[in-house]
């Protein structure tokens, strides 16, 4: 059996619910979802995309923890409150992988924790 390995920093939010951060498995890494809340737990208000913007900020402060970074990335899952954002998301999400580009699902959701509208998710290959 792997053994797993809990990744946390505090450049991140902490997990508001009985979760990590991130778990590294063998060569992977699963993010939890992160929303827009900043490290000091504030809420990030606003529209998707500075909300977004505030989602990614905390991925790569969990990627970095962990040694990697959004080139590493092999799927993306997208929670989203609205599917009528979905263009502003992407924008936001194509500034963020550049040229890379992990397998994705995008979901619309009817609700989200603390009512944002996006909450994002990562696996990224460590190598092995």
């Amino acid at each position: 059996m792997s053994k797993l390995t809990y990744v946390a920093t505090d450049k991140a939010p902490e997990a508001i619910g009985p979760y990590s951060q991130a778990v590294q498995v063998g060569p992977f890494l699963f993010t939890s979802g992160q929303i827009p809340l900043k490290p000091d737990g504030t809420l990030v208000t606003g529209d998707v995309a500075e909300q977004t913007h505030q989602v990614f900020a905390n991925l790569k402060a969990i990627l970095d923890e962990a040694g990697v970074s959004f080139a590493d990335v092999v799927k993306a899952t997208v929670f989203i409150k609205d599917m009528n954002d979905f263009s502003s998301l992407n924008e936001v999400y194509a500034h963020y992988f550049g040229d890379h580009r992990p397998a994705r699902s995008t979901v619309e959701v009817a609700r989200l924790p603390k009512d944002v509208r996006v909450e994002i998710e990562v696996v990224a290959y460590l190598g092995g």
